[in-house]
């Protein structure tokens, strides 16, 4: 039984790790440096603060990290703008859905600035009663900080929240934040083993998903409506 949903963005609303990495690359190359997968995979998870200060470590270029932070998250917003961050298939009813049975709310690396513009761009803002960037928390994923804020902000324990997650160390921080796990594995960049061994449903896609949540949802709905009658029998 679940009372909430927290969803992960990228990966799981949008189609963008694949422009984050692009990004990261791009900000390298320009300074001379080479960056691989072995890079990316340091970062994903990492909020803004971190990926920045490891990004410019890695370059070596002499740049500050707040500069670092700007260049890459103006790209990501260019990319929004021209239409190259897409709500995933399937992702529209999955939120829609989940959030006429109970609050949801996000749980992100993203910086605030590009969660902001994604969720407005796609118009699906106002189906969130909460949003946290880890920018905000003091660790980021695999730490669980970002989803215990999470549901804080929606005033309901962690450990009666369902949590939707793709990458190995997003998995890892809605595992460890005691949440109810539910894995979409993205095919582009697999998670781990032993992330996916944290999760109480892993899905196919993101029908699978929604059908999944309103499942949980709904238990918790019914037994809700069911104590209700008691108690007004019991009067």
């Amino acid at each position: 039984m679940a009372d909430a949903v927290v969803f992960d963005m990228d990966g799981v609303l949008v189609e963008s790790e694949h422009l984050w990495e692009r990004l990261w690359t791009a900000f390298a190359a320009e300074r001379g440096k080479q960056w691989g997968p072995e890079q990316t995979k340091s970062c994903q998870g990492m909020s803004a603060p971190e990926w920045a200060a490891f990004l410019t470590e890695f370059a070596g270029a002499g740049d500050s990290a707040a500069d670092t932070e700007r260049t890459v998250v103006d790209g990501m917003i260019k990319a929004l703008e021209d239409g190259e961050i897409e709500l995933l298939p399937g992702a529209l009813e999955m939120i829609t859905d989940a959030a006429a049975r109970g609050p949801i709310a996000l749980a992100s690396s993203a910086p605030r600035r590009v969660i902001d513009a994604v969720l407005a761009h796609h118009g699906v803002d106002h189906h969130f009663k909460a949003t946290v960037s880890s920018a905000e928390v003091p660790r980021g994923k695999p730490s669980p900080d970002v989803y215990l804020a999470a549901a804080d902000k929606l005033g309901v324990p962690a450990a009666d929240c369902l949590a939707v997650e793709d990458s190995s160390n997003g998995l890892r921080a809605a595992a460890a934040a005691g949440m109810t796990v539910v894995a979409i594995p993205n095919p582009g960049y697999p998670p781990a083993a032993d992330a996916l061994a944290g999760a109480a449903h892993r899905a196919a896609d993101h029908d699978d998903v929604r059908r999944y949540l309103l499942s949980r949802l709904a238990e918790s709905s019914q037994l809700t409506e069911s104590s209700q009658s008691k108690e007004g029998d019991r009067a």
